[in-house]
């Protein structure tokens, strides 16, 4: 396909748009994936489309996705007949002469847009000749912001039609350990909740939605045009020591600073309220609800103010008032009185908001200063400039101020800059039904202060990011990221001294390390250290003047460049078939309006072989072994996986036996290895160091001193709310029932592999009358009746009411209310099968290995073997480690083992079919 000079350019400027949305039944949405990875709250999600062209003449193809206004932009790209298209990043002034001759011919002027609260609107769309493809890729990152004790990753699926092969796919890796997570939003609930899937170990958790057709048009917000609202994965990490959690990676660090078991500081509160003309009507009600809440939370060891402004102010007290219960309610019999009425005189309420705080200030009491308004000043000094200088004198660097701005009639850049050069922030509160919820939600935010004159400080660091932090609030959290002087990590000593109440306090560790996570020079850590410091230059850039302000954007505008974001200063021109529009992207500011309008594992150690069916396979080894890199429930690969690679200053083997792992520097050489129960043992090879990772021991044992026995075919059962799961193996060849319906409508039986190799080396699916799809490593075997065909190739096959999408590493079938994935693996070079249950009707009462329903159990303590209480039984356990196959890189998890009997609760002949 010829190319040409046209090009897609996305400015960081806000541009009104109107675009016709095509006739969709001409073009169909066959394919659409979301695939996010969140490696130590580092979030970049890939959403792929594939779109074909069913006419038989040209159509223009649409691709419009949203994605959450806190990430970038970092790559965009479009695959036509073979060709690809790529975006590239520049400084927006390079594609000055193409936006302007855009809209010189009255062409499409803008493309991201915002929508609502916490998304932007990707759009773009291209032109495809008869019956041909074209794909779209788009990939954005974000760091994850913790708030209220917790982390979330928004993920919005809006396909525009229903989708046969739709699945939204998240991996989440935290070295410092997962301690919850959680799934709520719109496309969580009711008739999709059974779409999801999820499974979590110490430091990962993996999340799959693959909603067949008919659930993408029955949830809410969905219908006909398919799914239209959001996933939310909620989370937290562990927080075992006092300094946080240190992660470097080829001369970059990032710190997560977030410690919990502080006493909560005394504050005082100065609350300022517009009661002016235009908040009138449902503003001024809502506001009064937020504030009598927000009363109602005060602890009585607080001090607080209360002024409501006009053109002039007034005060409820002339002076802070402790927050008695007296105090308070009268406080709300004031709150339930403001009246609209008058201008809006925003420098006069600050100033004395100021004044009283400064007025009384407490020894071991942390100050702040909240103001609401919705509008312009229109009283008094009204000049915005002038304004700011005065708050900031008036402050002082004392205490912050937080500005909230309601609706959409605020200068929103005006109180963000006045936030910003008094260690606050601005926040938009939205006009809907529950503005009160989203004042009273800001307000929890910074109710709680633990720590106050925060100064992170860094020997051997250099080019740091924020390290001053005016309050640290009650689940929130601090993060700095830089360079490692001369990658140094020896004489790095990161520290935290802050102010605890009326007494100084430092944060130090001296036993903490500080593990490496990679040798890639483009690592996300480095990255996470990029989007920082892009993120806080452009704040700088908006409270400086003159070459102080130059040199600001100079320096976001390069980093921006080196890694690819699309900001406000940069854009990205993607070049497209000849005889295409030109048309301007765009990162919206906050400041405006809105407009009406999978699993990518970790870094991966890798072999690369062929499978006839499969295509080319890729075999991770990633901490192969239980605990590299990850601690007792560890991060990996299924032991024995084929490939070569170098991690951090070790360069490992993975072969049929176990792992080589030789030390960078050292010469070291270690060969790790599983018994019989997948306990790992250690053996020095070559001499002249130390164990470099004795927590690969945890799995206890002495050196292997006999030849190595292969694991049996070993399963897992879930468990109801414990740590382990139960795991048996089965010693012989079988035909097991997978998945049986009452109604015999659907039912799955698959034919272990040998003893050696273990997994499944055939599956059959049988539905509804003289219909089957059967599995094999080589391809796949469809019946209808007489009708027989057998596929090798990547493809989507119509079999009665049953769709089967074949990818390279996977083979996804969707029958009703049913959505069964059969993963392909390599272990010791050899490819197995395994199959996975997304979903199935919520009160199904199938029968099966994979219908098995989570376990209770209570361990019983012994002197010498563990017993585990199931249903009134004591069984002996022992403590082992299973891969865990429905996981497409699939981890070591540390489980309780037992007999196949004891943990079926039945005779594992009940599980067996004659023929499949």
């Amino acid at each position: 396909m010829e190319r040409a000079v046209v090009q897609i350019t996305l400015f960081g400027l806000l541009l009104a748009f109107v675009t016709t949305l095509p006739n969709k039944d001409d073009w169909d949405i066959y394919s659409f994936h979301i695939n996010s990875t969140v490696t130590s709250r580092y979030a970049t999600t890939v959403i792929t489309s594939r779109v074909v062209n069913r006419m038989d003449e040209s159509k223009e193809i649409e691709f419009l996705v949203r994605i959450p206004k806190n990430a970038f932009i970092s790559k965009f790209r479009m695959s036509i007949d073979g060709q690809m298209y790529d975006g590239v990043v520049n400084a927006k002034e390079q594609a000055q002469q193409q936006y302007t001759e855009a809209v010189s011919r009255g062409q499409s002027a803008g493309i991201v847009s915002s929508v609502g609260r916490t998304l932007e609107e990707f759009k773009t769309s291209v032109t495809l000749a008869a019956h041909n493809k074209v794909t779209f890729e788009l990939t954005y990152e974000e760091l994850l912001k913790r708030k209220l004790g917790k982390y979330e990753l928004q993920i919005h699926a809006r396909p525009m039609q229903p989708v046969k092969d739709f699945k939204i796919d998240v991996y989440i890796h935290e070295k410092a350990g997962i301690n919850f997570m959680e799934v709520k939003g719109g496309l969580s609930t009711k008739a999709l909740a059974n779409a999801i899937t999820k499974t979590q170990t110490d430091k990962q958790a993996w999340l799959y939605f693959y909603p067949t057709e008919d659930q993408q048009k029955i949830c809410d917000s969905c219908g006909e045009d398919g799914m239209n609202g959001d996933l939310v994965i909620v989370y937290d990490v562990k927080r075992d020591t006092s300094l946080g959690d240190i992660e470097v990676s080829d001369g970059y660090f990032v710190h997560h600073f977030a410690p919990s078991s502080l006493p909560r500081i005394p504050k005082n509160a100065v609350f300022l309220i517009d009661q002016s003309g235009s908040m009138h009507g449902r503003k001024i009600e809502q506001t009064r609800t937020a504030l009598i809440h927000i009363l109602n939370d005060l602890a009585e060891d607080d001090y607080f103010g209360l002024i409501t402004f006009d053109g002039n102010i007034f005060h409820w007290r002339r002076e802070l008032v402790q927050a008695t219960k007296g105090n308070v309610d009268s406080a709300k019999d004031f709150a339930r009185n403001i009246q609209d009425r008058g201008s809006t005189n925003i420098n006069k309420a600050v100033l004395e908001g100021a004044r009283m705080l400064n007025a009384q200030p407490r020894e071991g009491s942390a100050s702040i200063l909240i103001l609401l308004t919705d509008g312009d000043p229109t009283s008094g000094v009204t000049d915005p400039k002038t304004i700011q200088s005065n708050v900031r004198k008036a402050i002082a660097k004392k205490f912050p101020l937080y500005c909230l701005g309601f609706g959409f009639d605020v200068n929103f850049e005006f109180l963000e800059k006045m936030s910003l050069q008094n260690s606050g922030v601005a926040r938009r509160i939205y006009q809907d039904s529950d503005a009160a919820l989203q004042l009273k939600g800001f307000y929890e935010e910074v109710a709680t202060p633990l720590l106050t004159d925060v100064t992170m400080i860094y020997i051997g660091g250099t080019n740091l990011t924020q390290t001053n932090f005016s309050q640290y609030y009650n689940g929130s959290e601090i993060v700095v990221a830089g360079q490692i002087t001369d990658n140094d990590i020896d004489s790095f000593v990161p520290q935290v001294v802050a102010i605890s109440s009326k007494r100084r306090v430092t944060f130090a560790d001296t036993n903490a390390t500080m593990e490496s996570t990679g040798t890639v020079s483009d690592s996300h850590i480095q990255r996470v250290w990029a989007y920082l410091t892009v993120k806080q230059l452009l704040d700088q850039e908006l409270l400086l003047s003159g070459p102080e302000k130059e040199k600001v954007k100079t320096d976001a505008l390069e980093l921006s460049l080196k890694y690819s974001f699309v900001t406000p200063l940069t854009s990205m021109v993607v070049t497209k078939p000849l005889g295409e529009n030109t048309e301007v992207l765009h990162k919206p500011k906050e400041g405006q309006a809105p407009q009406q309008n999978w699993q990518v594992p970790p870094p991966s150690l890798s072999h690369t072989s062929s499978n006839p069916v499969f295509g080319r396979m890729r075999s991770s080894g990633v901490g192969a072994v239980p605990g590299f890199g990850a601690g007792r429930r560890g991060v990996g690969a299924v032991p024995g996986a084929a490939g070569e690679s170098g991690v951090g200053q070790y360069h490992l083997h993975f072969g049929p036996l176990g792992m080589t792992m030789l030390h960078k520097y050292t010469s070291a050489m270690f060969r790790y290895h599983y018994d019989d129960n997948y306990h790992l043992h250690s053996r020095r090879i070559i001499s002249g160091h130390v164990d470099p990772f004795p927590s690969l021991m945890k799995y206890g044992a002495v050196a292997h001193k006999k030849p190595i026995r292969v694991p049996p075919h070993r399963f897992l059962i879930k468990t109801e709310n414990q740590s382990l799961p139960l795991c048996f193996d089965i010693n012989r060849d079988v035909r097991l029932k997978l998945l049986h319906h009452p109604s015999g409508e659907l039912s799955m039986n698959g034919e272990l592999d040998s003893l050696r190799y273990g997994g499944f080396k055939r599956i059959v699916i049988h539905f509804e009358t003289n219909k089957s799809v059967d599995v094999k490593i080589d391809g796949i075997t469809v019946k209808d009746g007489h009708d027989v065909k057998f596929y090798t190739g990547n493809d989507h096959i119509t079999v009665g009411s049953v769709t089967v999408i074949k990818r390279d590493k996977e083979v996804d079938v969707t029958a009703g209310d049913t959505r069964i994935v059969i993963l392909l693996h390599q272990q010791n070079r050899k490819h197995l099968l395994w199959p996975v249950v997304r979903q199935q009707p919520p009160d199904s009462n199938a029968e099966g290995i994979l219908a098995l329903k989570p376990v209770a159990y209570e361990e019983v303590q012994q002197t010498r073997s563990t017993k585990l209480r199931i249903k009134d039984q004591e069984i002996d356990v022992v403590s082992a480690g299973a891969a865990d196959y429905s996981i497409p890189f699939p981890p070591i998890l540390e489980c309780w083992l037992m007999s196949a009997e004891s943990a079926l609760q039945r005779p594992l002949d009940d599980f067996s079919v004659a023929e499949l």
